[in-house]
């Protein structure tokens, strides 16, 4: 398995403009609920618990366990966050079919929209067109991109960049 320096540093290199990073702020975590919300759908009650699995709950167990094999303490925030989206997703999930959706299409939809306009400053595809894996990645990308913009994990940013680079800040001619 790569580490989490290999997987950050080959999905960074896809990502070095500084307006693309910003718009990942933004796109990768209303895809992820988007997902998510639309995951949440069929939902079984598990026993007298009150606790109800849906395939986005599978899916969240699964990437909260290779985030937190990848790092600990990344793992352990993205699944805080994971729990919060399922949450609002499983009660979305049970609202009319219109409202669920409604959220679940619209965020996906908007979301990457938002994607490839960054992409489009970046003049470079996004990272899971060559590697299906990066869809995985990004959201642990703008995890680690937050925490850098704050100035932790500074021994991560370093590794990251320098194997992918510093990020650019300013324009720079786009072509896709």
């Amino acid at each position: 398995m790569k580490t989490l320096v290999d997987q950050l540093a080959q999905y960074a290199e896809y990502h070095r403009d500084g307006r693309n990073i910003l718009t990942h702020f933004v796109g990768v975590p209303m895809i992820l609920f988007a997902v998510v919300i639309l995951l949440s759908r069929p939902g079984w009650a598990w026993g007298d618990s009150g606790l109800v699995v849906s395939p986005a709950v599978l899916a969240a167990l699964a990437a909260s366990v290779y985030y937190t094999l990848l790092d600990t303490r990344y793992g352990i925030a993205l699944a805080v966050v994971l729990g919060g989206m399922l949450s609002v997703g499983v009660w979305l999930a049970q609202q009319t079919t219109a409202l669920w959706l409604g959220w679940g299409v619209g965020l996906f939809v908007v979301g990457w929209v938002i994607q490839f306009v960054g992409h489009y400053w970046e003049g470079r595809k996004p990272a899971f067109m060559d590697d299906i894996v990066g869809l995985l990645i990004g959201p642990l990308f703008v995890l680690a991109e937050m925490g850098f913009a704050l100035g932790l994990r500074k021994e991560v940013q370093q590794a990251i960049e320098a194997r992918s680079g510093p990020v650019r800040h300013g324009a720079r001619p786009a072509s896709l």
